[in-house]
């Protein structure tokens, strides 16, 4: 589970599951909006413009199908109130362990290696 800032390789390559979850204020990239910008535009003022091209949240990285499920915080964020998080995180595992354990383990292997193998795919209109 993705549950703050998760923005370098490393991060990336922790993220190697059956199931990624992300709490839906949390980000995951492979570099910060302000390091991108820096790179890219020689202004990190511009990490607004980075993170839309990145496309590092919760929502845009479902879509992508880079992560499987993104968990709901309350009004105000995670911080705001602990409990419900972590309800909500609960609920998630035990479905997917639920889920997960369904399956034989040679069809999890075919499952993540499809998965992981289209990421980073391009598709043309």
């Amino acid at each position: 589970i993705i549950t703050g800032e998760g923005c370098s390789g490393g991060a990336l390559g922790l993220a190697v599951a059956d199931r990624v979850m992300m709490l839906e204020h949390a980000y995951y990239t492979v570099i910060s909006p302000e390091g991108c910008a820096s790179i890219l535009w020689r202004d990190a003022a511009r990490y607004a413009d980075a993170a839309e091209a990145l496309k590092i949240t919760s929502k845009d990285l479902l879509e992508l199908g880079i992560i499987d499920e993104e968990i709901s915080e309350p009004l105000g964020g995670a911080h705001s109130d602990y409990n419900v998080v972590a309800e909500n995180m609960k609920s998630s595992i035990v479905n997917a362990l639920n889920e997960l354990a369904k399956k034989s383990l040679e069809k999890l292997r075919e499952e993540r290696y499809a998965k992981f193998r289209a990421m980073g795919r391009f598709i043309e209109d």
